[in-house]
């Protein structure tokens, strides 16, 4: 099992995500933050097993949030998520996180 570390602007992104489904419902943060940490926990059981995509990211996609969970192997006992990217914005706009 990876460990999965947090980029500090994909932490933020967690959180306006967070407040923006509060806005809404308690019970829709419960739903957004369980299906987040089960990405989380899946993206750490077995990193290769989600999309690649440019880069040697991969995505994992929160079921029923529009949400990718953007990350990258950084060796067999890491990865790095890099962004919680909203399908909506721009692709790629977290490349400048690579490290």
């Amino acid at each position: 099992m990876a460990a999965v570390d947090l980029h500090p602007r994909a932490i933020e992104e967690a959180r306006l995500a967070r407040r923006r489904y509060a806005r809404v419902s308690q019970r829709l943060v419960a739903r957004f933050l369980d299906e987040f940490d089960t990405g989380i926990a899946s993206i750490g059981a077995a990193p290769a097993s989600f999309a690649p995509h440019t880069d040697g990211t991969r995505f994992y996609r929160l079921p029923s949030f529009p949400y990718l969970l953007v990350y990258l192997e950084l060796d067999a006992n890491t990865v790095l998520l890099l962004a919680v990217m909203h399908t909506s914005r721009r692709p790629g706009y977290w490349r400048r996180r690579l490290p």
